[in-house]
């Protein structure tokens, strides 16, 4: 049979038990996918310190899932690394991504699991301001940022109340996790396939434990110092997104709009009733929108239509979305992301960069918020420059990557690899950062790399982003 949701009846008794078994659980059943196939599967959970540093830790859970391939003579397994720090590889499977893991059934069998402190593996309590965002101050980085430290101090102390060791929150201890789940499932070797953190996740996996790794899939790559995203290279995202666009002229029309914006500017929203309510935010909250706005090409016409309105003179239409992005609820932390991103944190060097571009930057530091505003909010949590050297590699590995994203940028990502000597690129022109499922190409294309047999192909075509009149 197959449940409703994959996380539904073992996975959700054990993410709300407090109490921990002590050895590794599993059961048989049969996957039912979106087209109607029904697949051979199993799932389960194994269990592993939630801080390997401190013998006398608690044991945390780690749930996975593992599609059986009907191959005769199926290839090492692939292990699917989720995103954000936070996403939950085992809701992936049901995604949009669902069509490019069933390819790969073809070569292999596929492993999708919950990161730890993530969904089904005992996912931490979320923390919230008692009170949202105080209005009546201008909205700008440094209010914000305020509101934000003390947010997360105190939801420090609650979690620690509730005994969480947020120090084994890391993307170390993560790639731990990856070789204590290989081993669990009897596999010494593995294949990862990763996209934007869990490519970052398996640079640390191919450091760690570089004998546990066949091939590599990495897509929207982050690098072990990028965590904080170069503003520079940024800037020239948004400058091909310019060059793809005839007539676009994005760029200019945002840096006009943060002048414009450069002191905090009344916007008012309207009730229902006919009342009313104004506020006053600077360029920051216009710049953290757009970082997510424009993840993908498909959201750059948005994005033009909402600099457009503000420069027009129009801040009252998006005041509503402003609004709600900032100020409508209290703001929340999971702890495992806020954790895992300031242990991966920002080397000195990055910082002296960060500091030297952003000023004249097009988004300066609001694309990677709260990081790196809450880089020092953990002390002893970062994990140190040694983490953060670049990663060597001689074994065969694919990146994907698509010019115009402005999450993981592509200059960015240049360097990220640059110790993958058995690495071979594929351009994704007009590309965005979810780049799994932007191509139909891409499940072919992945079932061959991990087959074995060669990819020739270099570059993949996408549309340009086609720009709506409002």
């Amino acid at each position: 049979m197959r449940f409703a949701c994959p996380l539904a009846l073992m996975f959700a008794l054990l993410a709300a038990s407090p109490v921990l078994a002590q050895s590794p659980t599993s059961e048989a059943y049969t996957y039912r996918a979106s087209d109607g196939r029904t697949i051979d599967a199993d799932r389960g959970v194994i269990y592993v310190l939630e801080n390997r540093d401190d013998p006398g830790s608690r044991q945390i859970p780690l749930a996975w899932m593992r599609l059986r391939s009907p191959a005769d003579s199926p290839s090492a397994p692939i292990v699917y690394l989720a995103g954000g720090p936070g996403g939950s590889g085992i809701a992936t499977l049901d995604g949009p991504r669902q069509p490019m893991f069933l390819a790969l059934l073809e070569v292999a069998d596929v492993i999708v699991f919950d990161q730890r402190g993530v969904g089904a593996s005992g996912a931490l309590p979320r923390c919230q301001a008692e009170a949202p965002f105080d209005a009546s101050q201008p909205l700008t980085e440094v209010t914000y940022t305020a509101y934000a430290a003390q947010t997360f101090e105190t939801c420090v102390a609650e979690w620690h109340g509730q005994g969480i060791d947020l120090s084994g929150y890391t993307t170390e201890e993560a790639a731990d996790d990856v070789a204590d789940l290989a081993a669990s499932l009897g596999e010494r070797r593995v294949n990862l396939m990763g996209i934007s953190y869990g490519t970052h996740l398996a640079f640390s996996i191919l450091r760690r434990h570089p004998e546990l790794v066949d091939r590599v899939v990495l897509a929207s790559v982050e690098g072990p110092d990028q965590t904080v995203k170069l503003p520079a290279a940024v800037d020239a995202a948004f400058e091909r997104i310019d060059a793809a666009v005839p007539d676009l002229e994005l760029v200019e029309l945002m840096h006009r709009v943060h002048q414009a914006y450069a002191q905090p500017q009344p916007l008012t929203i309207h009730g229902p009733n006919g009342e009313t309510a104004t506020f006053y935010a600077d360029a920051f909250s216009l710049q953290m929108m757009a970082g997510f706005i424009a993840k993908n090409p498909d959201g750059v016409s948005d994005l033009a239509l909402f600099y457009s309105a503000l420069d027009q003179g129009a801040g009252d239409a998006i005041a509503p979305f402003i609004y709600g992005a900032f100020l409508a609820e209290p703001m929340a932390f999971s702890g495992m992301t806020e954790a895992t991103d300031i242990a991966s944190g920002v080397s000195l060097e990055r910082r002296r960069l960060l500091a030297e571009q952003a000023p004249s930057s097009l988004l300066g530091l609001a694309v990677n918020f709260p990081m790196p505003q809450l880089v020092d909010a953990l002390p002893g949590q970062d994990l140190g420059d040694a983490f953060r050297a670049p990663v060597l590699w001689n074994g065969p590995a694919l990146i994907l990557s698509g010019d115009l994203d402005i999450r993981t940028p592509m200059d960015e990502q240049a360097t990220a690899i640059a110790g993958l000597s058995g690495a071979q690129t594929i351009l994704v022109h007009n590309g965005g950062h979810d780049l799994f499922e932007a191509h139909p190409d891409v499940p072919g294309i992945l079932v061959e790399f991990f087959s074995g047999r060669p990819v020739t192909i270099e570059r993949l075509d996408l549309p340009a982003p086609v720009l709506e009149q409002p």
